[in-house]
């Protein structure tokens, strides 16, 4: 399998920062006219390089929704600013000064730290400052009087944050205030003066459109047959995001152009790229335009192009969940281990360049709706990032040879799926199964999992021409439908009481992809057998919370039993 990294060389990361420092010049809010404008420029890049993209135009208006998730309004900032402490933050400096989806507005007063519930008897009239559960917090300020919203966020130094409302239509009835942002080290010089007795005036301002409607782009690009290997990245975010997400985008248009050249008619696969505002996006595209059935896997490109000197970034490889299991991320692995070296032991033998490490399946991006719909999907990922949504987020700081390692890695994986013989991928295959079952067996039962891995050999050997694995069968015991993104917000537009109870069970956010893997587990085997492979997968998991989980999507009718 190594002959596919001889020909993984031609990946540029030369021409991906290029095309990162392109992307980052628009503010790419979801909603927002500048988010389209990215879009079309990408169109434009591929139609130079001889790439035929389809251009599908859904739609933000605040109330349209996709499977699950209702859109957030349209909104395009004009300007905003904030004075305070003697200091005039604009958003001509950056755009991260007003909050995404910010109502227009002023306001002038004295400014009111949040930093206990009690403090919120004390915000009418005032300009709060708040640190955390943003969303939660603004409705609160515009219930209780106040008259303008700052925000924070810790870790960010002197960056802006990036901290989204994504308003819905409905919300427009009580979202009157202004919001807008400041660094951590402004903010928490404020606190220490309101702490100390004085008053700390403000002064803030916004100024939006919200037109009844900006269009949803999703940009689609085929090379070939099905079926397709489809490389996926969302587009959205804020001016610069260049790592978040341009570092993703950009790489995307270089795979394009590399294997559209490439392809030819002996290909197993044909291959397929999809650009998308995260989420909302992909939900769309998945109900209005997916042959599902087409696609033998995907790879979501999110933030690859991340530090370790000035971030602290590592390159994490998130893995299909167990119950999608596939060689598609042991080919990841492989790759970009022979890739990351530099340097050599005592003896001679090479030393990684960037920390690396392999996880079971965890939620983020966009490649968690294709697995709910059964495609196996993983993501190679830089996290931690300490520049994350935030205006420091800038092209300067992102690593090339990060995107030499993860890019050339993807392109070795999709060319040895497409091209590899029969005994290379049988071989690959076997090796990588008996590596990920060694792994879960070292610290537990792997009785359920290997049954999984088989079926997953299984569905890969259908795809490249292979004898692995066995196909058991599917014996699950509950029908998951719609499929997509579960929130609050989705819950309580059913009941509102039971959207309160899963928001509360779901504080902790490493319970969600649990939840999601337990549906996808209990759709292939029966409840007992679900838990059980669960617990393989991840080790102790918290079923009585999964338990009530489970009932209050069954009460909303998004589960039922078989």
């Amino acid at each position: 399998m190594k002959r596919f990294l001889k020909e993984a060389e031609v990946f540029d990361a030369n021409e991906v920062m290029r095309y990162i420092g392109d992307i980052a010049q628009f503010h790419r809010i979801q909603g927002s006219r500048e988010l389209v404008e990215a879009v079309r420029f990408i169109r434009n890049e591929l139609a130079l390089w001889g790439v035929k993209t389809e251009f599908y135009e859904e739609t933000y208006n605040g109330e349209e929704r996709y499977l699950t998730l209702t859109v957030p309004i349209a909104w395009n900032l004009v300007r905003a600013s904030v004075e305070v402490l003697d200091e005039r933050f604009t958003s001509s400096n950056t755009p991260l000064v007003a909050m995404a989806h910010s109502p227009s507005g002023g306001a002038e007063g004295e400014v009111l730290p949040i930093l206990r519930d009690s403090d919120w008897e004390n915000s009418k009239g005032k300009i709060v400052l708040v640190g955390s559960n943003w969303r939660d917090a603004y409705r609160k300020a515009n219930e209780s009087g106040a008259i303008g919203f700052i925000a924070y966020r810790e870790g960010t130094g002197k960056a802006f944050p990036y901290i989204g409302l994504f308003l819905r239509k409905k919300d427009l009835l009580w979202a009157r205030i202004p919001a807008v942002t400041l660094p951590e080290e402004t903010a928490r010089r404020v606190i220490s003066k309101v702490n100390s007795g004085e008053s700390v005036k403000a002064k803030i301002s916004v100024e939006a459109e919200t037109p009844e409607k900006e269009t949803l782009p999703i940009l689609y690009a085929r090379v070939g047959k099905a079926p397709y290997i489809l490389f996926t990245a969302h587009i959205c975010h804020p001016k610069p995001g260049a790592n978040d997400n341009a570092s993703g985008s950009a790489t995307l248009i270089e795979l394009a152009r590399i294997l559209n050249g490439l392809y030819d008619d002996s290909f197993r696969f044909g291959f397929a790229f999809l650009w998308i505002p995260e989420y909302y996006g992909t939900q769309a595209f998945i109900e209005k335009y997916a042959n599902i059935d087409e696609y033998y896997a995907v790879v979501n490109l999110d933030m690859v192009a991340g530090s370790e000197d000035r971030a602290g970034s590592t390159i994490m490889l998130v893995r299909e969940p167990l119950s999608r299991f596939s060689i598609v991320s042991g080919l990841l692995e492989y790759y970009i281990e022979a890739l990351n070296r530099r340097g050599s032991s005592f003896s001679g033998s090479a030393l990684p360049m960037f920390k690396f490490k392999s996880y079971a399946y965890e939620m983020g991006s966009d490649h968690d709706v294709f697995n709910f719909f059964g495609v196996p999907s993983s993501m190679p990922i830089t996290w931690p990032d300490c520049f994350y949504h935030s205006s420091e987020d800038t092209i300067e700081k992102l690593s090339k040879e990060t995107l030499e390692v993860i890019g050339k890695a993807v392109l070795a994986t999709a060319l040895a799926l497409a091209k590899g013989s029969r005994e290379e991928l049988e071989r690959f295959a076997r090796g990588y199964a008996m590596k990920y079952l060694g792994e879960l067996s070292r610290d537990r039962e792997a009785e359920k999992a290997e049954r999984l891995v088989m079926s997953g050999l299984a569905r890969d050997s259908k795809f490249l021409g292979i004898k692995s694995g066995h196909d058991f069968g599917s014996e699950g015991w509950i029908k998951w439908d719609p499929k997509g993104i579960i929130s609050e917000e989705y819950i309580s537009s059913v009941d509102e009481g039971l959207g309160k109870e899963f928001k509360e069970l779901t504080r902790e956010r490493k319970i969600l992809p649990l939840l999601y893997e337990f549906l996808m587990l209990s759709e292939l085997l029966p409840e007992e057998e679900a838990f059980k492979a669960l617990e393989e997968e991840f080790g102790e998991v918290e079923r009585e919370k999964l338990e009530k989980m489970l009932l209050i999507l069954e009460k909303t009718g998004t589960v039922r039993r078989i």
